[in-house]
């Protein structure tokens, strides 16, 4: 089969072994595969896999079962979504069973493979380490992100206010259109986020540049759930602060989580949010599709963070 591999800070499709589909685990006929961030990291040389993950691109796809190993709870032919640690960006992939979700009532799998990375995150950045209560307010950087725009929609839905950082007055105009109650651009005055706040919850994406405005930015017993380094890594904090509000400062991943932290992240997923997309309170923000053979363009695109909301990389035109 055919697999994108990042190569000396490209991509290229290659010719790979066909996994094999073991006891718990479904084969996928790959319609398409959502770009995110950590696979531009993967291009580049800086994110490698977690040890067994498949070395080839892409963190989510959706497509339709072919092949369902001994004790796993779906069937061939139906469609799915898969959140994964690597591989979705090929002809097939082999998931754990538990990994593997429905398309949503009314979605395309195109829009379907737009989801389950960016939802993932953001619930579990937010709602599980970030212990969000509704009413409580949330503040996201990079808001017109994939994961931003998941994050502000699951937000609304579930009651609380948020509000955003981004890169320019329209994906700040973008931002508010899925729900934001405002922001600020961050090539003005990110100092205006005080006037805003204070926040019980930040998702950060980028780490050390604004690590010093978040701490004067959360409120009494506020989290701050770090989930990337765009902004650097190193930075001298005022623990002062931290310890006179009662601050978490919480690091997470969710590539390498074990499969049990990931079934049971999918499983919620399953009942609390995958309703609110056939009720039609959540959406994709599907942006463009690709055809497989432009995925250095995809890349390209994602790469110079003009984005607002989420590429897809079609993969097999026949599954659309």
């Amino acid at each position: 089969m055919k697999a994108l591999q990042g190569v000396d800070g490209h991509v290229a499709w290659v010719e790979a072994e066909r996994p094999a589909c073991d006891a718990g685990q479904v084969r996928i006929r790959v319609a398409a595969a959502g770009l995110n961030r950590a696979d531009l990291l993967q291009r580049a040389g800086l994110y490698p896999p977690p040890p067994g993950a498949s070395l080839y691109l892409g963190l989510e796809c959706a497509g339709v079962v072919e092949e369902v190993g001994a004790g796993a709870d779906w069937r061939v032919g139906d469609r799915v979504c898969a959140l994964l640690a690597g591989g979705g960006m090929a002809e097939e992939v082999v998931v754990d069973a538990r990994h593997v979700l429905p398309v949503p009532e009314g979605l395309s799998l195109h829009e379907a493979a737009a989801i389950p990375e960016v939802y993932a995150t953001a619930w579990l950045n937010i709602f599980q380490l970030g212990a969000l209560k509704a009413g409580e307010k949330v503040l996201v950087h990079a808001g017109a992100s994939g994961v931003g725009s998941a994050a502000i929609q699951l937000c609304k839905a579930f009651g609380s206010p948020v509000w955003v950082s981004v890169g320019s007055p329209e994906r700040l105009a973008y931002c508010e259109s899925l729900g934001a109650a405002g922001g600020v651009v961050r090539n003005g005055n990110l100092d205006d986020l005080k006037q805003l706040g204070p926040f019980d919850v930040i998702l950060d994406p980028v780490g050390a540049s604004y690590a010093s405005l978040n701490l004067q930015l959360l409120a009494l017993d506020g989290r701050w759930v770090i989930i990337g380094l765009m902004g650097g890594r190193k930075v001298e904090l005022d623990l002062a602060l931290v310890l006179g509000k009662r601050l978490e400062i919480t690091g997470s991943t969710l590539r390498n989580r074990d499969d049990g932290f990931k079934a049971e992240l999918l499983r919620e997923l399953r009942q609390q949010v995958w309703p609110l997309f056939s009720e039609g309170r959540l959406s994709p923000q599907l942006v463009d599709t690709y055809p497989g053979e432009f995925a250095e363009a995809a890349y390209a695109e994602l790469a110079s963070n003009q984005v607002s909301g989420k590429l897809v990389l079609v993969i097999d035109p026949a599954l659309a």
